[in-house]
């Protein structure tokens, strides 16, 4: 169907813009003009509205499907013809599809399995009412968030038909739809039920967790690989347990009795057989490639008596590095770790342990504290002086402590006057000479 409707009125919908084309039909979004309701409009392609027989089974299946209420299937509002056309109008859902989705890659399992258990509970509802839906495919599957606080799934674009039946063909015999995720059974034209729609889900999980259908190529091609050949195993794409694809090969048999008996035991089969990675919250690696190894560190040899326990794991080694180009160190001796290095000292002077951080400081404080008994000591005036003090330079007052002296003042404190002759000291010229200390200076006579 090539001609565009936007703009146009149908019945009482107005179409405001192309949703999508498909093979069968284009669906566009249109407005309820007598509720003011936007809607998704399905219009089926001229060629087939021509086709009694279709014509026939459309008004069947979409009188089913109105009669469907189940929170995964999007609910259909109306159908008619007009103009020759046959349309059906269903939920606007505000979302992608799930091709969409996946076509930049596999997703990761966990939100895989969170969409397709939701697309599993809404087949087994619609094979327990004997209906099949004959069409599930990612383009089928609309993931919304607008409407819970997970990825919700609505199951759209029914091909619906009943169990037992032997699903969409013209009167010529041309198979409708697409068959990429088409069933064995399906393409032969023979009876279909619910296992049909469990072929295709299987098909649907291969192409969620590696990014691609099973088969793949020409028309032609993916027909004749769902006829006569097993799905590539799994594992030969991604990094993922072996027993998903004992799951996947007994999900596409075939024989639809070695298959599953419902959509939700091959689903749970699935959970299982994926295991721990189940959990998984990125996308499966490539097959073949290196998962981030990581360095298990040595225990530390000697008595574990104290200090920490030895360390069982380490961090991820940096990528790049082959394990082979790694240089391998043996065993280390129990480690004593040392305090931080005090600001200022080069940790590389010493091997000794360092100083603390007040030790200069306190050092400094005991030197001036030794001055200045050293002062005191020397300065002092004796109780009953029998000679002069010994001259030393004149000072304008006492020496503050932590003052430095002059080297001269030191040395005639080191020994007594009477060591040294008179001469050898200051003021031996006849220079009046001072006492440093509280002692008053004497009086000294007027110069000639």
């Amino acid at each position: 169907m090539s001609e565009d409707l936007s703009g146009r009125r149908l019945g009482h919908y107005r179409i405001d813009g192309v949703l999508g084309r498909g093979g069968m039909s284009v669906t566009y979004k249109a407005t309820d003009v007598r509720l003011g309701r936007k809607v998704a409009l399905k219009v089926i392609g001229e060629h087939l509205t021509a086709d009694a027989e279709f014509r026939e089974r459309f008004v069947d299946e979409a009188r089913n499907t109105s009669a469907i209420d189940h929170a995964n299937i999007v609910p259909l509002y109306d159908f008619d013809e007009v103009d020759g056309l046959l349309y059906i109008a269903m939920r606007l859902v505000d979302g992608q599809d799930l091709a969409t989705h996946i076509k930049d890659g596999p997703l990761a399992p966990s939100r895989a399995l969170v969409l397709l258990e939701q697309v599993a509970e809404a087949l087994d509802m619609l094979h327990g009412k004997g209906l099949v839906h004959l069409d599930v495919k990612p383009a089928n599957v609309l993931v919304t968030t607008k409407e819970a606080t997970r990825e919700h799934v609505y199951l759209a674009d029914f091909g619906l038909t009943r169990r037992g039946a032997t699903g969409h063909r013209t009167r010529t015999g041309d198979f409708l739809g697409s068959p990429t995720y088409a069933a064995p059974e399906h393409l032969r034209g023979e009876p279909l039920d619910g296992r049909t729609d469990q072929y295709a889900l299987a098909c649907m999980v291969f192409a969620c967790l590696t990014g691609r259908p099973p088969f793949q190529g020409g028309v032609q091609d993916v027909i004749q690989g769902h006829l006569g050949s097993e799905i590539p195993p799994i594992t030969s794409l991604v990094s993922l347990p072996p027993a998903v694809d004992d799951v996947l090969r007994k999900g596409t048999s075939k024989d639809p009795a070695q298959r599953f008996a419902t959509c939700h035991e091959f689903i749970t089969a699935v959970t299982a057989a994926l295991g721990p990675a189940a959990q998984q919250t990125t996308p499966p690696r490539p097959a073949g490639a290196p998962a981030p190894q990581q360095h298990v560190g040595q225990p530390h040899a000697g008595p574990a008596s104290g200090g920490f326990p030895a360390q069982q794991g380490g961090y991820p080694q940096r990528p790049g590095y082959p394990q082979q180009h790694q240089q391998q160190y043996p065993p280390s001796e129990p480690v004593r770790l040392r305090p931080p290095t005090p600001v200022g000292v080069s940790a590389f002077s010493d091997t000794k342990q360092p100083r603390p951080a007040w030790f200069v400081p306190a050092l400094a404080g005991a030197i001036a504290v030794v001055l200045i008994v050293i002062l005191v000591l020397v300065l002092k005036p004796e109780d009953e002086p029998t000679a002069p003090p010994s001259s030393l330079p004149a000072s304008s007052g006492p020496v503050a402590p932590g003052q430095a002296l002059p080297s001269s003042a030191l040395r005639s404190s080191a020994l007594p006057s009477s060591a040294l002759p008179s001469s050898a000291l200051p003021g031996a010229a006849g220079a009046p000479s001072a006492v440093i200390g509280d002692a008053q200076s004497p009086s000294v006579p007027p110069s000639a």
